[in-house]
């Protein structure tokens, strides 16, 4: 009887969670990502699948992750603020001198560094407009900057750890020194960007032959709204990229920096009246923190029932013990993963899956963390539905009355993810022999 009942649970589990995942994927009834996740997390409450204390305490491990989140979201709607977003187009359209394809390779630079340091949500989310807005004005075709733009914020985004939230969520699992974190991964990222950059200027050649006047564009300091926040922000923002650096080296927790950086230009923005905490709170998407989790609980009930360590089992034997198949396998269900469920909760249960390789060699381990970091950051690269950021990046678009369909963005992103993975993939096998 006690095996019948352990049964069924593993049966009622797995099933909330593959309707859970299957809502998340279709959202029925128009429901939104944080309300499916958070259903299928009470469900599972409710019929005792889960203790509410498992639940509690799955939460309260993954604090790190919530709180960078937030910082890392207040931080990038108060750099906003002060302008320096467009003040850095602006700076990026005069370096470019009157050259559209200049110009484009710009703005791969500018979103790069952005990803690097305030994640890839800020490029896709606050560069988006700020770049169609002025690539408007120059009278260029906007399309192939806006891709540009969404494209380089998953791109970039496994440069330092802090670059994608996924990556926290992954490491909070499997921390790996930033000495070990860039071995693995930073030229990775750049083979990368390159190979992005390339597929784009190929795609894109016919667009970006074209020159623009330099007039159109505003002074550098008319984007600029405040002149001493702003100086105050660089100031902020230097400290916090030192910061952040320091704490990925000493494996100190990265929601301190960002939440402390957040606070020390909070506290400038409300000196020089630049902001409210209502405004400030408008600029955070709070449903995230429903999403992730609901989608930490339902992981955490189906990884109870044993069947994530299965998963974990299986992929190690699909690797066949070697670095190249460990490497492959996990760039590939990650990638794959990403563009069924979306990149958080493909994260969360590749996380689950991969405990069960830590008795495996340092190398095969290694292999597998840094590849399924590769897969589900530049997975969404592929389809629109991979991550949330691409989602919001297509209702820009729409506010602006572009439209783009879910086709012609995967016509897009056939072209340039699968061999941005391979070649992400083959960089960290060679990085590991």
């Amino acid at each position: 009887m006690h095996a019948l009942s352990e049964g069924w649970r593993t049966v009622l589990t797995c099933l909330v969670g593959v309707l859970t995942l299957v809502g998340i994927m279709t959202r029925p009834f128009r429901l939104n990502e944080a309300t499916v996740a958070l259903a299928g997390a009470a469900i599972l409450l409710l019929f005792g699948l889960i203790r509410p204390a498992d639940a509690l305490l799955t939460l309260a491990r993954d604090w790190n992750t919530f709180f960078f989140f937030l910082g890392m979201m207040a931080l990038s709607g108060l750099v906003e603020v002060a302008g320096l977003f467009d003040w850095l187009a602006v700076q990026s359209a005069r370096l470019a001198g009157r050259s559209a394809a200049r110009l484009f390779l710009n703005v791969f630079i500018l979103g790069t560094l952005i990803s690097m340091f305030l994640s890839n949500d800020a490029t896709a989310l606050i560069l988006t407009p700020i770049v169609y807005l002025f690539v408007s004005k120059l009278r260029l075709p906007v399309l192939p900057f806006l891709f540009a733009c969404t494209f380089i914020a998953d791109t970039a985004s496994f440069l330092l750890p802090i670059s994608n939230p996924i990556n926290v969520i992954i490491l909070a699992r499997f921390p790996l020194d930033l000495l070990t974190f860039l071995r693995l991964l930073f030229l990775p990222s750049l083979v990368v960007i390159a190979i992005n950059i390339g597929v784009f200027f190929l795609l894109y050649r016919g667009q970006l032959k074209g020159s623009f006047d330099p007039r159109l564009l505003p002074t550098a300091g008319a984007t600029v709204r405040h002149r001493a926040y702003f100086n105050y922000t660089c100031v902020v923002l230097a400290l916090v990229a030192a910061g952040y650096v320091t704490a990925a080296a000493t494996r100190f927790p990265l929601s301190l920096v960002a939440m402390g950086g957040a606070t020390v230009l909070l506290t400038g923005a409300l000196y020089w009246r630049q902001i409210t905490l209502r405004k400030l709170s408008t600029s955070i998407s709070w449903s995230i923190f429903v999403f992730i989790a609901g989608m930490f609980v339902v992981v955490r009930a189906i990884e109870d029932t044993g069947l994530t360590t299965l998963f974990g089992h299986w992929l190690m034997y699909l690797s066949s013990g070697t670095i190249l198949g460990a490497v492959l396998v996990g760039a590939a269900g990650s990638a794959l993963g990403t563009n069924l469920v979306n990149n958080v909760p493909m994260a969360a249960i590749m996380t689950a899956a991969l405990g069960s390789v830590e008795g495996a060699p340092l190398g095969t381990q290694h292999a597998f963390v840094a590849s399924t970091i590769l897969g589900c950051n530049l997975g969404p690269n592929l389809t629109t539905v991979g991550s949330l950021a691409t989602v919001l990046w297509l209702l820009i678009l729409r506010q602006r009355n572009i439209d783009v369909s879910g086709l012609d963005y995967f016509k897009v992103g056939l072209l340039v993810t699968p061999l941005m993975l391979l070649g992400g993939a083959l960089t960290i096998w060679l990085l590991l022999r």
